[in-house]
Parts: structure tokens; sequence; C-alpha cells
């Protein structure tokens, strides 16, 4: 592995994770009349090169109970799907996170298809399975791990 590159100071910026939710709202907008033909695949950073497949999550506010949607990089691990908290390296776990852990039960869009799946953090050993699978989908994941003390969570997606 390569050394990351330097952490940007503008990851900290309370700017960033409202510029986060509007491009997140205009993905969502765009792949729900698209069928995901259009915001189906993430083509920033390493996603350039390779691009990465991404979901539609539906979460529950767990203080608001309002439902939101968040577009999100995922990989399919047999019938499990696969996705990352890592927020960009930021210092904190995404909103999402904390929603998904207080209600486990939700559903994703992957291209047409709405799907009911159950919530599960990866255990230390589920993860040290499924990061090395996840940094080949989106090699991004190891520079985020590396601009954050925390460790960035893995969630499986499980059909229910």
């Amino acid at each position: 592995m390569t050394a990351a590159p330097p952490r940007p100071k503008q990851l900290d910026s309370p700017i960033l994770p409202k510029i986060f939710k509007i491009m997140g709202r205009a993905q969502v907008w765009v792949y729900r009349r698209t069928g995901g033909r259009i915001g189906g695949k993430w083509r920033v950073g390493a996603g350039f090169r390779k691009p990465v497949p991404t979901l539609l999550l539906e979460h529950r506010g767990r203080k608001s109970g309002a439902t939101y949607t968040t577009p999100l990089l995922y990989i399919a691990d047999g019938a499990d799907t696969i996705i990352v908290a890592s927020q960009g390296g930021r210092a904190t776990n995404p909103q999402w996170y904390h929603n998904l852990r207080a209600n486990p039960d939700t559903h994703v869009q992957i291209g047409r298809e709405r799907r009911a799946v159950h919530t599960v953090v990866a255990d230390a050993d589920q993860r040290a399975r499924l990061w090395p699978l996840l940094v080949d989908a989106y090699a991004d994941f190891d520079t985020y791990q590396a601009w954050t003390e925390r460790e960035i969570p893995v969630l499986i997606l499980r059909p229910r």
C-alpha cells in the first residue's frame, strides 16, 4: 500500500456535511428517476478509473422518526450487501450509521429493485475479511481510514 495523501484541512469544515447532503439529494433524485442508470456508479476519486456501484439506503431518524435516503457505495457478498460508514474519513460516523443502529430493519434500492434488509455491524473477524474486498472495489477507503482515528464501521445488510 502506498502512503495516504495528506488529510485535507477542509475535511473538518462544518460546511462539508451540508455539501454532502445537497449532493446526496441530487443523486437520489436522479437515481430514482433513471432506475440507477444515472447515479448508479460512483466515478469520483478511485472510482474515476474503476467505477463503484451505488445504492440508495433508506433510514429512519432515531430522534425525528423521519425517513431519509442516502446514496452509498456498496459491494455484494453472497446474498448480503456491504456498506461502509466512512464519511470521507471525517472524525465522526455519519448520521445514517447511528440511525441504522437504532432502527436496523430498513430498505435499499439497487437499480430499480427495492429490497428489505436487516443491518448488522461487522464484528472484528467479519471486518477483517470484508475490508480488503471493499478496498479492492474502492481504494480510497484505505485513505479515509488513514485520515481518521476511529475505526470505520463496515455494515452488513442481510436480506429479510
